[in-house]
């Protein structure tokens, strides 16, 4: 089911085959005959359509959000995230089934999955109202770097992908919010704050299942975290952050504020 998302290419065919496994997968559980898992062999990249263009970060074109073009650009960029943010999910159930997790791992990452997948729906719908579409722009080529870098590494998935760069979205969203509130466009505003109450969740999946890890390795969870983003998180992360809604996720500030510099210390 995971390696099928993974195998589509067309966004909005993607997030609707997601969706039904999602549904499926519940079923079963609410019927207590769970689907088993299994192991796959997923791509090492999932399938993308044709447009949007990926490009290096440099060369995506800026532009101000205080412009109609601007917003629109946001928005295709959200939506961006949100695509690759589905075919992370799947990826983690796809890529990781030959470890043992409990049940509730899988049941996390196929709601976290399904919850992207009505962002994406949402993001384009928004692009759309405004007269563009997913595709339309250029977009940034390095988000799938993360799964990448971690396709052998449980640890670090969960580190880089929910508690780094999931938690990042808790920062800078209310942002956009007020971008899209003052420009008086009820629709992204509405888009944005579901995709900001239900981002929370998905950071706190990846701190629980870290811990969980962590505690079955008899692993202080926090120096843990602290070496596997510096050996896969390229860069140092940057303030300000949402000290708030991180906290409500379980990730306290001295999980990330050690990770705003560069480590020059053998001794961190």
């Amino acid at each position: 089911m995971a390696v099928e998302v993974l195998s589509t290419d067309d966004g909005r065919a993607k997030t609707a085959l997601s969706h039904a496994h999602a549904a499926r997968w519940r079923a079963a559980r609410d019927a207590g005959t769970p689907i088993p898992v299994g192991t796959a062999s997923p791509p090492l990249q999932p399938a993308r359509p044709e447009k949007p263009d990926l490009r290096a970060p440099r060369d995506v074109p800026r532009r101000r959000p205080g412009t109609a073009a601007g917003r629109i650009a946001l928005l295709h960029a959200v939506a961006h995230i949100e695509l690759n943010a589905v075919d992370l999910h799947w990826d983690i159930i796809a890529r990781f089934g030959h470890v043992p997790m409990p049940q509730g791992f899988y049941d996390d990452w196929v709601r976290a999955a399904d919850e992207e997948s009505k962002h994406f729906n949402l993001m384009c719908d928004c692009l759309e109202a405004l007269g563009s579409h997913y595709g339309a722009l250029p977009a940034h080529a390095g988000m799938w770097r993360a799964a990448e870098d971690t396709v052998d590494d449980l640890f670090g998935r969960l580190a880089v992908v929910p508690m780094v760069l999931e938690a990042r979205g808790l920062d800078v969203t209310p942002g956009m919010i007020e971008i899209f509130r003052k420009a008086d466009i009820t629709q992204a505003v509405q888009a944005l704050e579901t995709i900001y109450a239900e981002e929370v969740g998905h950071v706190a999946y990846g701190s629980k299942w870290f811990h969980y890890l962590c505690g079955r390795h008899e692993h202080d969870p926090k120096p843990m975290f602290h070496a596997l983003v510096r050996k896969y998180f390229h860069g140092v992360l940057k303030p300000p952050f949402n000290a708030e809604k991180r906290a409500e996720a379980g990730l306290p500030p001295d999980f990330y504020w050690p990770l705003t510099e560069q480590d020059d210390s053998a001794t961190d």
